[in-house]
Parts: C-alpha cells; structure tokens; sequence
C-alpha cells in the first residue's frame, strides 16, 4: 500500500498519487488502496487500486526512459479488431501516466504454475489462438516495420550478450562468419513473410485469465506497447515456445495446427501446406529464441536482473530442438555445444 510517508524516497510515486488524487472524485478511486500489482524488464511498473467500478491499473512509465503514446496507438488498433485490451480511463502523456481498465489479477503463467487440469489449459489456449487470428486482422497504421535491418539488430545480441558476455567465449573468424551466414538466412527467411501486426510477447505472462464477465473475454492481452508490423508466424513462435514455461513438441504441434487452421479460415496469407508453414514458424521461433538468450543474458550482466537466467536452458533447448531438425543449422549447433561447455554457473542457479 502506498503511502505519503514513502512518497519521498520514490519521486516517481509521489508524482503519481499526486496525479491520482485529481483524478479520484471522476473514478470513485480508493487512492489507501493503492499497491503494486507488476513490473517487466523495462522501466514501466504497474500499481493496482480499488475503484467505484471494481478495481483499475496506474502504469507509470518515467518519460526519460518510455514513452506511452505507441501504448496508446496499438491500444486502439487492437480494440478495433476487437481485441480485449485495457480500456483508458485517463492519461498524462508528458508524466508517462496511464489510468486503465484491469483485465484481472491472474496471468496465463500464474494460473499454469498453480496447476491446471488438461482440459481447462487446452480451453485457455485455444481462446488464445483465437485472440491471436483477431489480432493478425488488425490494422498496421503507424507501426515500424519487423524488416530485416531491425531483425538483424537483434540477433546482433547472441554473439554479444550470451556468447561473449554470458558463457564468455571467445569468437574466431571462423565462429563469426558462420553466425553471419547463419542470420542472414534467418532474416532473409523471416523477413520474407506476410506482414501482420505484431504484438511481440505473445505468451503466457501477457494473456490474462478473464473469467469474470467485468473482465471482458478470455483472454485479456496486455504489454503490447512494442508491436510491430512483422512476419506473421512470430507471435505463434511466442506463444508455443514459451519462454517462461515448457512445451513439449507434441504439444507445440497441436497448437501451431489449431492456429494453421483457424488463420486460414479467417483468410490470413498463411501457406496453404502445413509443412510449409511449419518449417516457416520454427524457424522464426529459432530467430527470436537466439534473440531471447542475448535479452536475457543483457538483463542479468546490464541491469542485475538475475532472475532471467533461470529460463535459459528452456530458451537454449528450444533453439536446439529447431537448429538439430534443419541441416543448415549444424555448424550452430556445434557453437552452442562449445558455449554449453564454457557456461558460467557462479553464483547463479540454473
């Protein structure tokens, strides 16, 4: 709960109850009941309060570091292609504060990890294969484009952040030249695909579990303020490899065809052979999986967000399980079995 007697040491907390208490009488907020409710691995955090209405979310995002006005775009893309994303209830832009709508207090990842019966897990995800297809048919107007400059900036963090960074190797000639060959075909690939709107962390701690009629239809899908127009088999990529919990292939395969079917139905541009489109999904889960490993390694040697390194060996099974199907992908998987040989495992848990 927050309070005036910790305002002082959070600067960013006093800005906003300030701005809360103008906003108070018009929402019928109970500002003693403000407490945190989430953060992510940016700056944004996220605070819960009680309401006239049942309960709201404050996003604070310091303007020196986000910036909310592409929230606020794709907020209204996504409910246009009616999608369930929080409503705006208000908003200071210049502050980096945002007062909206709770989709809920229980994620997809929440709800998983207290242990979920098979047929009430299939029923979630099959809604968000659902959300996901509504999404694809949003409009792109004003997002940056997922081209291949951009996805190549990113696999730049693999070599970087986990491989000399993390597992601390040393690169040859020979180990760079193979990751140039090795990402310019996972760019030209990927790159190449129909170009939809891309939410970017499509998975399970970003779908909310909305079983209350006030919350609207499950599932709520929420951190989307980084979307792109991209190829379209990422978010699926997202969503079956998930990085905060395993799938196993039998699994993985299920959805990836229930999403095949159903976009196809709804007339996206997806390949009309599921081979093709397969082998399209995998290896864009491969590119943003070689990303993830950079991302995560960066979190904990940049920002001291330790935390992140226990998903590594799910994200580095993922890669293997897509690099040991595709012959191309050989000399990669002889590069990870050389940086899995040097991990460093001091004082971390893995």
């Amino acid at each position: 709960m927050a309070s005036t007697s910790n305002t002082g040491a959070d600067p960013r907390l006093a800005t906003l109850t300030h701005w809360l208490e103008g906003l108070a009488s018009t929402h019928g907020l109970d500002l003693a009941s403000l407490r945190p409710a989430s953060s992510d691995a940016s700056f944004r955090r996220y605070f819960r309060l009680d309401s006239s209405s049942g309960t709201a979310i404050v996003m604070d995002a310091p303007p020196a570091h986000e910036d909310c006005r592409p929230f606020v775009h794709v907020t209204g893309l996504l409910k246009s292609a009616g999608i369930n994303v929080p409503s705006i209830l208000a908003q200071d832009l210049q502050q980096g504060l945002l007062l909206i709508s709770d989709l809920g207090p229980t994620t997809y990842y929440q709800a998983i990890q207290s242990g979920l019966e098979d047929a009430a897990l299939q029923t979630l995800y099959r809604d968000a294969i659902g959300a996901l297809v509504g999404m694809q048919q949003a409009q792109t107007t004003g997002l940056p484009l997922y081209d291949t400059e951009r996805l190549a900036q990113e696999l730049a963090l693999f070599p970087e952040w986990y491989a000399r960074r993390h597992c601390q190797a040393q690169l040859g000639d020979q180990d760079l030249a193979m990751l140039e060959k090795t990402f310019a075909a996972l760019t030209r690939d990927n790159a190449a695909q129909p170009t939809v709107l891309v939410h970017r962390d499509f998975h399970s701690p970003n779908l909310m579990v909305c079983a209350k009629l006030e919350h609207g239809p499950n599932p709520g899908v929420i951190d989307y303020q980084d979307a792109l127009a991209g190829p379209l088999t990422y978010d699926l990529a997202s969503l079956v490899m998930d990085a905060r919990h395993t799938w196993e292939e039998p699994q993985q395969l299920d959805w990836a065809i229930r999403y095949w079917e159903a976009a196809r139905a709804a007339g996206l541009p997806i390949a009309p052979d599921f081979a093709d489109f397969h082998r399209a999904y995998e290896w864009m889960s491969l590119q943003r999986n070689l990303r993830i490993l950079g991302v995560f390694a960066r979190l904990s040697h940049r920002d001291q967000k330790h935390h992140y390194l226990d998903h590594m060996p799910r994200v580095n099974a993922y890669v293997r399980q897509v690099a040991a199907r595709y012959g191309v992908f050989t000399p990669l998987l002889r590069l990870l079995d050389k940086l899995d040989n040097r991990q460093v495992t001091v004082g971390y848990t893995f």
